[in-house]
């Protein structure tokens, strides 16, 4: 068995305690139902806000839909000029027969085209 990297990305529309947990509860289901993926074979989890958002950690979210025994982190993501704003990013560690190429990353809301950005 492998251990691949699952990415993700949302945006909350408020930097509020509630918007921050709706939107990283949403990308969390998103990323487990689009990948198959059982909470047991979640090895790790990172996540980073924009320094906009600090009214919550969005690992509250993943403890309050269950993953308990999950080893969670939470920071900030750089301060890059021009960068998305109330951006939630996610990336999953995650013990998988699965080949890398077929990992799906998931972006949400105003996170959509982040992956297709181009790099400077």
């Amino acid at each position: 068995m492998a251990v691949r990297g699952v990415r993700g990305a949302t945006t909350a529309n408020e930097n509020t305690r509630v918007d921050i947990l709706n939107a990283t509860s949403e990308l969390l289901h998103e990323i487990v139902d689009r990948n198959d993926i059982s909470i047991d074979d979640i090895a790790y989890v990172l996540f980073t806000t924009t320094a906009d958002l600090n009214a919550e950690f969005p690992a509250a979210a993943a403890r309050e839909i269950g993953w308990g025994n999950v080893a969670l982190m939470c920071g900030h993501e750089m301060s890059v000029p021009g960068a998305l704003s109330r951006c939630i990013r996610v990336m999953l560690l995650i013990n998988t027969r699965k080949s890398a190429e077929d990992i799906e990353n998931v972006y949400l809301r105003d996170a959509i085209g982040l992956r297709d950005r181009p790099s400077s």
